[in-house]
């Protein structure tokens, strides 16, 4: 049966791993994977790995892509009256990011959050050469890209209704990798993204510590939300000590890409 427009496909470019699935209601069919060697360049040896894997598919419809947090860049940037239009918004987050990183942001796509007056905006950045790129691979596997999602965007955007709005820590523990988002009284606090062994012992480490320097400065969470695509029996009880109330949402299936494009479609 050929596929028609309205067909969706959702890339994943994990730490390691490259996948493309099929998404038909609320099915999700994994249709290619490719491992890669992620130890010295990983954003081209990913980008390859997904180039070999549209390679092999007749594809149409849309096509979305989810980031591991490795490829993606955040930080808060300020409210401040002096910025007004779009253009100097995002210079003026360029200029935080660089102030974070070390680096010049210069090649890279920012996006801000939308906030109220006067709230600190979340900024997402991802390499332009990178958005390029996949634009050009989606148009040669005859689909049309229409969304890149850095994972922590998409897996707090499908969450963030059972949260509480106000006060949270918010932790997505993809493979490899883990990222934090912290808000309090409604504003955004702290965000960051750190690489991680995918033991729960070493999960559990990190967020102990974290709890412990967010109490040492009068700002620890109400409730700690955990979200580990890929390992739907991680239970909160593991983690007792870490917080005064840790719960963990969905975590959609027992392989972290196929979670992760469950989460993020």
């Amino acid at each position: 049966m050929s596929l028609s427009w309205r067909d969706r496909h959702v890339a994943v470019l994990g730490a390691t791993q490259v996948a493309l699935f099929r998404r038909r209601g609320e099915q999700c069919e994994r249709l290619a994977s490719r491992d890669f060697d992620a130890s010295t360049a990983a954003l081209p040896a990913a980008i390859e790995a997904l180039e070999q894997v549209l390679a092999g598919q007749a594809l149409r419809g849309r096509l979305d892509v989810l980031l591991s947090n490795q490829f993606t860049r955040f930080c808060l940037v300020p409210w401040s009256w002096d910025i007004g239009s779009p253009g100097e918004q995002e210079r003026y987050a360029r200029h935080f990011l660089e102030e974070i990183y070390g680096q010049s942001a210069e090649g890279w796509s920012v996006r801000l959050s939308p906030e109220a007056t006067g709230r600190l905006r979340l900024a997402a950045a991802i390499p332009e050469d990178l958005l390029e790129r996949l634009q050009a691979l989606a148009l040669l596997a005859g689909c049309r890209l229409m969304s890149v999602q850095p994972y922590l965007m998409a897996a707090f955007n499908r969450f963030r209704t059972r949260l509480n709005r106000s006060d949270f820590l918010f932790v997505v523990a993809e493979p490899g990798r883990c990222s934090l988002l912290l808000a309090r009284q409604g504003d955004w606090v702290r965000v960051r993204s750190v690489s991680l062994g995918d033991s729960d012992a070493a999960l559990a480490t990190l967020l102990g510590r974290e709890v412990e320097l967010l109490e040492a400065k009068d700002a620890a969470p109400a409730t700690l939300y955990l979200h580990a695509p890929g390992r739907p029996d991680l239970a909160a009880a593991a983690f007792t000590g870490a917080a005064p109330q840790l719960l963990v949402v969905e975590a959609a299936a027992d392989d972290a890409l196929h979670a992760m494009a469950m989460v993020g479609a």
